[in-house]
This record gives C-alpha cells, sequence and structure tokens, in this order.
C-alpha cells in the first residue's frame, strides 16, 4: 500500500464519516505538506519514528520562522493518518509525541477595549450594516461561540421568551440548546426588531440579506472594531475573552467545557492555567486567611494587637 493510496483511503473513511469540508482539506494539506518531505509513492509500511523525527528536523531546517504551534497542530493531524494506517496494519505501530510548546498567554480584549465595542450605535441614525455589527460582536463577547457556529444561526433558532438559543452547528456535530444573558436578550431583541426576517433567514447577514461567509465576518468585525477605536480585529480573540472573564468571575470549568462546545475538559484547563496571573484579582476577598481575620470580633483582634 503506498502512501498515496493509503491516505486516500483514509479520507473516504473520514468523508462517510461526516466529517466537515474543512477538516478534510486540513488533512489534505497535512499530506501535501509531508509529501514534499517524503515520497508519497513509496509504501506507507516505510514509515518509522525516525522518519517523523527526521521530518521535525526537516521543518525547522526549512520553516525556521513557523512557530511550534503550528508545527504541532500538523504533527497532530500527521498522527491520526498514520495511526489509521497502523490500525489497518499498513505499517508498523510506534507512539507518535508532540514536541512540548511553551504556552503563551492568549491575548484577550481588555475591559476598556469591550466597552467600546458594545456602546449601543444611535438607532436613529445608524445604518443597518453597524447595527448588524453591534450585535454580531455583542453575541460573540456573550456566548464564546466559534465563527461557524455564528454564522450558521438562524431567526427562529432565537428563543426570546425563553431566553434560549438552539445551537445547530458545533465542531463536535451536536446541537445544543445555550442560555441567553438578560443583556444579550436586550440586545436581541432590539436587532430582530431592526433586522426583522423569516424564521428560516439566517440570524446575522449582509446588507443584501446573504448569509455571512467566515471570510465576510472577519471583514465585518476588523471594521467594526477600527470604527470603535479597537485595532484588535480577531473573531476567535472574543472566544478567549469570554472564557477568561468567566474563570476570573466564579464560573465552573465543567458549564464553561459545555458553552465552548469543548470535548474535554483539556482546553477549559488550559484558560486556569494561562490567566493564573490574572487570579490574583480580588485573592484577598477569597483568601480564607483574611476571611477568617475579617470575621474576629473586636476584642479578639484588639487581645492579639496588644500581645504582638
Amino acid at each position: 500500500m503506498t502512501l498515496t493510496a493509503a491516505f486516500e483511503q483514509f479520507i473516504q473513511a473520514k468523508t462517510v464519516m461526516n466529517v466537515s469540508e474543512a477538516t478534510i482539506l486540513y488533512y489534505r494539506n497535512v499530506f501535501k505538506y509531508f509529501a514534499e518531505y517524503f515520497n508519497a509513492e513509496q509504501p506507507c509500511s516505510d514509515i518509522t519514528e525516525q522518519t517523523i523525527i527526521g521530518y521535525l528536523v526537516h521543518i525547522r531546517e526549512t520553516k525556521p520562522d513557523v512557530a511550534q504551534k503550528t508545527v504541532n497542530t500538523y504533527i497532530k493531524g500527521l498522527r491520526a493518518i498514520f495511526y489509521y494506517f497502523m490500525k489497518n496494519g499498513w505499517m508498523s505501530e510506534f507512539k507518535i509525541t508532540l514536541p512540548r510548546v511553551e504556552e503563551t498567554i492568549k491575548e484577550t480584549y481588555t475591559d476598556f477595549e469591550v466597552q467600546q465595542l458594545i456602546k449601543k450605535p444611535d438607532v436613529r441614525k445608524c445604518s443597518f450594516a453597524e447595527m448588524r455589527s453591534w450585535a454580531l460582536v455583542c453575541y460573540f463577547l456573550a456566548t464564546g461561540n466559534r465563527l461557524g457556529t455564528v454564522c450558521s444561526i438562524r431567526v427562529g433558532d432565537v428563543h426570546l421568551p425563553e431566553g434560549e438559543i438552539l445551537i445547530r452547528k458545533t465542531k463536535q456535530k451536536k446541537q445544543q440548546i445555550i442560555p441567553m444573558s438578560s443583556e444579550l436578550r436586550a440586545v436581541l431583541q432590539e436587532y430582530l426588531t431592526y433586522r426583522k426576517g423569516e424564521h428560516d433567514d439566517y440570524l446575522f447577514c449582509t446588507s443584501y440579506g446573504d448569509p455571512l461567509t467566515k471570510d465576510s465576518a472577519g471583514t465585518i468585525v476588523e471594521r467594526y472594531n477600527h470604527s470603535r477605536g479597537v485595532n484588535k480585529t480577531s473573531i476567535h480573540l472574543f472566544r478567549h475573552t469570554f472564557a477568561k472573564n468567566w474563570i476570573l468571575n466564579g464560573g465552573d470549568i465543567f458549564r464553561l467545557q459545555r458553552i465552548l462546545g469543548h470535548s474535554t475538559l483539556d482546553m477549559v484547563k488550559q484558560y486556569v492555567n494561562l490567566y493564573g496571573g490574572d487570579l490574583k484579582r480580588d485573592y484577598d476577598k477569597f483568601s480564607l486567611l483574611d476571611q477568617a481575620k475579617a470575621s474576629l470580633q473586636p476584642e479578639h483582634k484588639q487581645s492579639i494587637k496588644m500581645r504582638n
């Protein structure tokens, strides 16, 4: 079984499993880059642990500017492909270990930037585009939903009386219902009054009523943020900002996992570790020692002071 033939069978298997087109494209890119190093017409049984090590050295020598985290993203894809080969007996079994990556603090929107972004536009003067952009950014900040999820939401998925939103498209391909905060409900209620639309229309659309694509949504957010004096324009930063503030405000990680749609707690634990420096905020308020001393009777406090 050549590497090319084995890979096409892997793609067929993933397609049957209803894997998204974006994921299929990711696997094809992973394969393409590896095929630049290893002849794809060779038997995949020729691939060994030493082949992977040599490939990593090759990447570092030929693409020194590529971040290790990016390299690991491709190695993860390669690992999924090769483990499929191993399971089918097309190559010898061995463990593929990812190189260690030093985690850096994920950038988020500051409190000031958030305040600038959520300021309500003047409905008497603003265009539909500005009203839509304001509601879209508020939605991202209030839910932490992925971009693909938000682009797929329809007007009928928003249940204002119940304060819930039906999420049809998720990375895990599982529909879920998420709650709306009171502020988000107010934003969407006003936006829908402005937007109107039928039950099956997309919630967030272009000025011509077309559904948003990932590219058009990115352009919309970039222009909107700049118009509010915010230089950051990444949509994914809204997700990081949501997670950070959830943790800092005492939200439990199990609910955060469900709301963000992660299959495991691993990513949520990363958020806790990455924002550990910010956990000092109001630390005295939650410290057992500080709480205990604050609750001492006045005479007991005076006694301790006199002994000192």
